[in-house]
């Protein structure tokens, strides 16, 4: 479903700022895989995701989701193959409009805009039943303004918008990173739930090892912009955040630095 082949991208080239973000970094994603991504500050994590969701140019390499070449594509191109969540709560949603009203412009992507009514009364009764499933009360919130719920109701409906119409892949930038404990579980929990239920090829950037660890069926660690560990199947199923940092001592020839992760 994804594949990415050698990609590299450099930052500030030439000038004392230089960094090279991805060296040459290969990763290939059957369908359905749900891979969760840990790495160190600057490992190339949030690089990588935005590198496939076409934020920037890559300076080689190529790009293929679902069979198609999007490498030399904008991201407003790539925009019907991807669905992403970014870790701001206030990103992704307008803040000014309904609930239902974002949710109806995120079931209108890619489609061609007429002049009908606008949300019509079959929509709404599908959207009070699909934000029934978080058990957030969002159902009974239609007209209520985004700006005006928490985070993690905010972050719930994302998720929502962005897997209405199904992705070829979605794409979550540490999207439980803002919110407290008890609240990023619960939208953890409603990630599982909605990657199981539509069948989607994810890739979940976290910065936690016990999430990353807990979720998906594969995980991944990145080092200086290349993949430095791939663990699938039972091996991750029986992973500790112990093991998960012996590995990479072994691979790497380093320790791992990212408190953060290591504490989380």
């Amino acid at each position: 479903m994804i594949e990415l082949k050698n990609i590299s991208k450099t930052f500030n080239p030439g000038t004392i700022n230089e960094k090279h973000a991805l060296n040459g970094l290969s990763l290939k994603l059957e369908d359905e895989d749900f891979v969760t991504v840990i790495g160190g500050n600057g490992a190339g994590k949030s690089t990588m995701l935005n590198a496939l969701a076409g934020v920037w140019p890559v300076d080689s390499g190529q790009i293929i989701i679902d069979g198609t070449d999007v490498t030399g594509l904008p991201e407003h191109r790539r925009a019907p193959f991807l669905g992403r969540v970014f870790q701001d709560p206030m990103t992704g949603t307008c803040g000014d409009m309904e609930i239902e009203e974002n949710l109806a412009l995120a079931a209108r992507r890619g489609k061609h805009r007429g002049l009908g009514w606008g949300i019509t009364k079959a929509e709404k009764e599908k959207y009070r039943e699909l934000l029934a499933k978080f058990n957030l009360g969002l159902e009974d919130r239609l007209t209520a303004k985004v700006g005006l719920l928490s985070g993690g109701q905010r972050q719930a409906l994302t998720l929502l918008m962005a897997t209405l119409v199904k992705p070829k892949a979605l794409l979550l930038d540490e999207h439980t990173a803002a919110l407290d404990p008890k609240t990023a579980a619960t939208v953890l929990e409603a990630t599982d739930r909605i990657v199981s239920e539509n069948h989607l090829t994810t890739i979940m950037v976290t910065h936690n090892m016990r999430d990353a660890i807990a979720h998906g069926n594969r995980l991944i660690m990145l080092n200086d912009g290349q993949v430095m560990l791939d663990i699938k199947g039972e091996e991750k199923k029986n992973l500790t955040v112990e093991d998960l940092l012996h590995k990479f001592e072994e691979a790497s020839g380093e320790e791992f630095a990212n408190d953060q992760a290591i504490l989380s």
